[in-house]
């Protein structure tokens, strides 16, 4: 066989071989992961306290196996970031208008406690100011206060919303297709004048859940003219069992100790911090004079130093709220396939708290560069052969024509 020969026999080959590695291609690669995950990016907005939960998968369906989703979704989530500050598993999926309760159960079975943000079920939670009775009610979060994008927003709605109480969720998204989506200041300029709790899908669920399960070790000790009382809401394994997911965040006591003044809080022989009127989920405490408001995670032991021989007290109860807000305020960036685009914006509003409900980016094509190879090997194909045709139909012509000549010389 002439090196010809097998010049072509190759590219044949190639050209067979193309469209099988292109269909294996497009069969494996379904999606490309957002790289902002992995940088300082998506550092910077978890440290901040923002949540990173689940939008879905590019190449599976919700209606068809939610469980695949929920599952896909969250090897994508950890094996790239922690969920959030208070917990490195996630907790909040968006699901689609339509999923049976059975579907819901199967997503809440594997992990996802909180589903939105309209999702259509009769259970709801928070499309009012009135808080979820039941652990179902989060299955079909509710969507109050408008949107976060210019022209789509409402500020009437909003300021409503914010006065009438309980959780305000908002939606954003930052980006469709080469679109970026321009955010309304003015909404931005609402949320930072008010006094709302700044919080995200999956520390809101936490905070209501530990109203359903939690023990408190408590003691007060007389020491010469003053008192000590030692405070620690405890971590327990009967509340890990029936709560294995819930994030470990501060809840809020409201403890009174009958007008004795208070010399010094204490946590683990350092000063706790005077939180009055922070708007972040943190531990600390602040006072109105009366009652002491002790926000605090499980399993911190807290030293409150009293200026008086007294052993009254009584822990009142914990606020409907962190840090006794009256309002929450939750933002949603839906659909987050490029985390720096949809958050860059907001580096300057850092009291702001999003739930970014991450999906991979859609590959339109898998292997985007084989079908041009394909064409570009066929085409040369052809064009060599048909050289080689003409070369060889020359080389026969000039034969035919040296062998007549020598012929017609004898």
């Amino acid at each position: 066989m002439s090196r010809w020969s097998s010049f072509v026999s190759v590219i044949l080959t190639m050209t067979i071989a193309l469209p099988l590695i292109s269909g294996l291609a497009s069969a494996e690669v379904k999606w490309n992961e957002d790289g902002w995950l992995r940088t300082s990016i998506a550092e910077d907005r978890f440290l901040l306290g923002d949540e990173f939960g689940c939008y879905g998968m590019p190449h599976l369906s919700t209606f068809n196996d939610p469980g695949a989703v929920a599952s896909e979704c969250t090897q994508y989530i950890e094996s790239r970031i922690d969920a959030s500050v208070w917990g490195p598993q996630p907790l909040s999926m968006y699901t689609p208008d339509g999923l049976t309760m059975a579907q819901h159960q199967i997503i809440k079975d594997l992990g996802y406690a909180v589903h939105g943000d309209n999702t259509g079920l009769e259970s709801r939670a928070w499309h009012t100011n009135t808080p979820p009775s039941d652990i179902w009610d989060w299955f079909n979060l509710g969507r109050r206060g408008g949107s976060l994008e210019q022209l789509l927003s409402d500020t009437e709605m909003l300021e409503s919303a914010l006065d009438d109480g309980g959780l305000v969720n908002l939606y954003w998204v930052g980006r469709v297709n080469d679109a970026t989506i321009r955010h309304d200041s003015e909404v931005v300029d609402i949320l930072r004048e008010t006094t709302a709790w700044m919080t995200t899908w999956g520390e809101a669920w936490s905070y209501w859940s530990a109203h359903r399960c939690y023990e408190v070790d408590r003691s007060m000790v007389q020491h010469e003219n003053k008192s000590i009382f030692y405070f620690e809401s405890l971590v327990t394994e009967a509340c890990s069992a029936v709560q294995p997911d819930v994030w470990n965040i501060p809840v809020t006591w409201i403890l009174d100790f009958n007008g004795t003044t208070i010399l010094s809080i204490e946590v683990e022989g350092r000063e706790m911090q005077n939180i009055e009127g922070e708007k972040n989920t943190k531990e600390g405490w602040f006072s109105n004079g009366t009652l002491l408001y002790l926000s605090v995670k499980k399993g911190t032991k807290v030293t409150i130093q009293l200026d008086s021989n007294s052993s009254e007290y009584d822990i009142v109860n914990r606020t409907q709220f962190w840090n006794n807000h009256t309002t929450a305020v939750t933002i949603a960036g839906h659909a987050t396939n490029d985390l720096f685009q949809w958050s860059k914006r907001f580096d300057e509003d850092s009291f702001l708290r999003f739930t970014w409900l991450l999906i991979p980016r859609t590959l339109d094509e898998g292997g985007q560069w084989i079908p041009y190879a394909v064409v570009c090997v066929s085409s040369g194909t052809v064009l060599t052969m048909l050289h080689f045709i003409r070369k060889d139909t020359g080389k026969t012509g000039n034969q035919e024509f040296a062998q007549n000549e020598s012929e017609s010389e004898n």
